[in-house]
C-alpha cells in the first residue's frame, strides 16, 4: 500500500516539530519539507522551493498529490495559499486569505475584537505621523506602538517613554521601515500582567483548544533586552489556571469564530492567541493564524497520538474533541541563538554535539536555522535550534533540556538561562 504524502510548508523550528510529529503518526507518511532545514531532512524529503513560491508549490502538489499540505509560516497564508490549494481540490491545513487577515492585519483583527466583544487593549490607529503623536502625548507612556502589516516579527515596540514611543512611529511613517506593512499603525495601551499563549483548532463551526504554552521573547535572562523570535518556550503554562479555560474559550475564541463566521469569513487551521493574563482578566495582545513558534515545538511533543488525522478533520470541518489527548509531562524548549541575534550575526558554522544530545531519553532535538554543508551540520538562521525535553513536571523538564544544551557547540552560541523560570516560582510560592 502506498503511504500517504504530506507537504509542510516552511523552513524553522516549528515546521522541523510538525514535520517530525506527522511523520511519527500510525500511517507513517512521506513526509516533504519546502524548504526545510537541516532537521527536516532526517525524517522526510527536503524540496528546494521556498516558502512565499506559491506557484511552484502548487505545481509540485498538483504532480505530487500530497494527502495533506500542512502550512508553517503566516506570509503564504497571508498571500492566499490556501485559497489557490482549495482551487485545485487540494486539501490543505491553514485559513483562506481572509481569515489569515487576523494575522496580516492589526487593524482588522482589532475591528474583529471589537465587534466581537473580545476583550483586548483600548487602541487607536493612525496613517498621520503627527496624530499618532499628539494621540500618544495625551495617553502618555508606557505605551505601544504595532506596524498594522506583517513586519517579520520586528514592527512592534512597547515603548517605556513618550520618546521611544513617537521615535517608533517615525520609524514606521516617516522612515517607512516596514514598507507598507507600516503605513498604518496601531496604538495601544500597555496592558500589565503575566503573558501565555492559547492555540485552538477550528473547522470552520467547532472549536477544539490545544495545551497552554509560554513564550520567552527577550534575548536576555530576566527578560530583558530586545524582542526576539522566542527564545525558548514551556508547556503547560501554570498561570493559565484551571477555571480561566472556559472563560478564554467563550470570550476570545467562540466569540471571535462568531464574528468571522457572521462576515462570511470560513476560519479553518490553528487560531493562536497571544493573552495578557491581568488583573481584569485575560485579554488578546494579538492574533495569529498559524502554530507559534517555539510554542510548538513545547506543545507537539506533549501530544498523546496521531496529529495528521485532527489537522484533515480541520481542513474537512469534522473536527472532534476525541482526536486530541495530553501526555501529562510537562515540556521545555530552549533556543540556541547565534552570537549577536536579533541584530546581524554569522553563518556557516559547524554545529557539534546534536548526535548526543538526541541519544538523551525524552530528548528531541528541533532545527530551526540550520542546513546541510558538505555532510555537517551548520547554522544558517538567528534562532538556530530548539533544545526540547519531556519531564515528569516542569522542574524536570527545564533539567533535562538543560543537560541536553550543555551536549551542544557551536561558536558564539547564546541561549537563555531562565526558561520557565517564572512558572517554576509561582509552583513554589
Amino acid at each position: 500500500m502506498n503511504r500517504p504524502k504530506i507537504l509542510v510548508i516552511g523552513s524553522g523550528g516549528r515546521e522541523h516539530a510538525l514535520a517530525w510529529k506527522l511523520a511519527g503518526d500510525t500511517c507513517r507518511p512521506d513526509v516533504f519539507c519546502a524548504p526545510g532545514n537541516a532537521g527536516t531532512a532526517g525524517v522526510g524529503t527536503n524540496l528546494d522551493i521556498a516558502a512565499t513560491d506559491i506557484d511552484k508549490l502548487l505545481a509540485w502538489a498538483k504532480a505530487n498529490k500530497p494527502c495533506l499540505t500542512v502550512v508553517g509560516p503566516e506570509a503564504p497564508l497571508c498571500d492566499g495559499i490556501v485559497d489557490r490549494f482549495n482551487a485545485e481540490g487540494l486539501k490543505v491545513f491553514g485559513p483562506c486569505q481572509a481569515a489569515a487577515r487576523l494575522e496580516g492585519s492589526k487593524v482588522f483583527a482589532k475591528e474583529v475584537m471589537l465587534a466581537a466583544g473580545v476583550p483586548t487593549a483600548k487602541y487607536a490607529r493612525f496613517s498621520s505621523a503627527a496624530e499618532a503623536k499628539s494621540y500618544i502625548r495625551k495617553e502618555g507612556a508606557p505605551i505601544v506602538i504595532k506596524a498594522d502589516g506583517l513586519a517579520a516579527g520586528k514592527g512592534v515596540t512597547v515603548a517605556a517613554t513618550v520618546e521611544q514611543a513617537e521615535a517608533a512611529v517615525d520609524e514606521a511613517l516617516v522612515q517607512k521601515a516596514f514598507g507598507d506593512a507600516g503605513a498604518t499603525v496601531v496604538v495601544e495601551e500597555c496592558l500589565q500582567g503575566e503573558e501565555a499563549s492559547i492555540l485552538a483548532l477550528i473547522d470552520g463551526r467547532k472549536i477544539v483548544m490545544l495545551a497552554s504554552s509560554q513564550d520567552h521573547k527577550r534575548i536576555f535572562d530576566g527578560d530583558e533586552g530586545p524582542n526576539t523570535g522566542g527564545m525558548g518556550a514551556y508547556s503547560p503554562a501554570p498561570v493559565v489556571k484551571e477555571d480561566l479555560w472556559p472563560v478564554i474559550r467563550e470570550q476570545v475564541f467562540e466569540r471571535t469564530l462568531r464574528e468571522l463566521n457572521k462576515r462570511g469569513i470560513d476560519y479553518r487551521g490553528v487560531l493562536y492567541a497571544g493573552l495578557m493574563m491581568t488583573k481584569a482578566g485575560p485579554k488578546v495582545l494579538e492574533f495569529n493564524c498559524r502554530f507559534g513558534d517555539p510554542e510548538t515545538q513545547a506543545i507537539l511533543p506533549r501530544w498523546d497520538g496521531d496529529l495528521l488525522p485532527a489537522l484533515e478533520a480541520c481542513a474537512d470541518g469534522a473536527l472532534g474533541e476525541g482526536m486530541v489527548r495530553w501526555k501529562p509531562e510537562a515540556c521545555v524548549c530552549v533556543v540556541m541563538a547565534a552570537g549577536g541575534y536579533p541584530g546581524s550575526y554569522g553563518k556557516g558554522d559547524a554545529i557539534d554535539g546534536l548526535a548526543d544530545a538526541a541519544a538523551m531519553k525524552d530528548v528531541v532535538v528541533f532545527h530551526a536555522g540550520t542546513k546541510l554543508a558538505g555532510g555537517k551540520v551548520v547554522t544558517a538562521g538567528g534562532r538556530v535550534l530548539g533544545v526540547t525535553a519531556l519531564g515528569r513536571d516542569l522542574r524536570a523538564a527545564v533539567d533535562n533540556a538543560y543537560k541536553a544544551v550543555g551536549k551542544i557547540k557551536f561558536a558564539k552560541a547564546h541561549w537563555r538561562k531562565d526558561i520557565a523560570g517564572r512558572a517554576l516560582s509561582v509552583r513554589n510560592d
